[in-house]
C-alpha cells in the first residue's frame, strides 16, 4: 500500500503544473466569457439578453474587468496581479450585491461570486502553473 501512495505522490506532483494552468485556464476562460455577454451581448447577454450600459456602475466596470482578468488569466500573462483583481472584484460583488439578500451564497444568488472570489485567490497564490503565455517574456 505504501509503494501505491508513494507513486501516486509522484505522479501527482509530477502532473501539478499542468494542472494548475489548465484550471486556470478554464477559470479564465469563464470569467472572460461572463464579461463578453455583459459587454457584447453574446453568450446570452447580461442577465438573459442585452448588455450593461456603458460606463454604469458597477456593471459595466465589472464585466470590463471580467473580460480583461479573465483574458489574462486563461493566457498566463501577469496571472498573479489579474487573478487578485479578479477575486476582488468578485469579493465586492458578493458583498456590495448578493449579501443584502440573504446571508448565505445558496439564498442570495452568490453562489458564482464566491466562487470566482476563491478560484482567482488560489490562481493568485499557486501562480500560473506551466504553459503560461507570460512566462515567455519573463525569460
Amino acid at each position: 500500500m505504501s509503494d501505491l501512495v508513494t507513486t501516486a505522490r509522484a505522479a501527482t506532483d509530477a502532473a501539478r503544473p499542468h494542472l494548475v494552468a489548465l484550471y486556470r485556464a478554464v477559470t479564465g476562460l469563464l470569467f472572460a466569457c461572463h464579461g463578453a455577454a455583459s459587454l457584447f451581448g453574446i453568450l446570452g447577454g447580461a442577465h438573459g439578453g442585452g448588455t450593461v450600459p456603458v460606463g454604469s456602475w458597477p456593471g459595466w466596470y465589472a464585466a470590463a474587468i471580467q473580460l480583461v482578468c479573465g483574458v489574462l488569466v486563461l493566457l498566463g500573462i501577469g496571472t498573479r496581479t489579474a487573478a487578485l483583481v479578479a477575486s476582488g472584484s468578485m469579493a465586492y460583488a458578493y458583498f456590495s450585491v448578493h449579501q443584502q439578500n440573504a446571508l448565505f451564497p445558496l439564498q442570495n444568488g452568490g453562489e458564482p461570486a464566491v466562487l470566482f472570489c476563491w478560484a482567482f485567490l488560489l490562481i493568485a497564490a499557486l501562480g500560473p502553473g506551466s504553459f503560461a503565455v507570460g512566462g515567455r517574456f519573463a525569460r
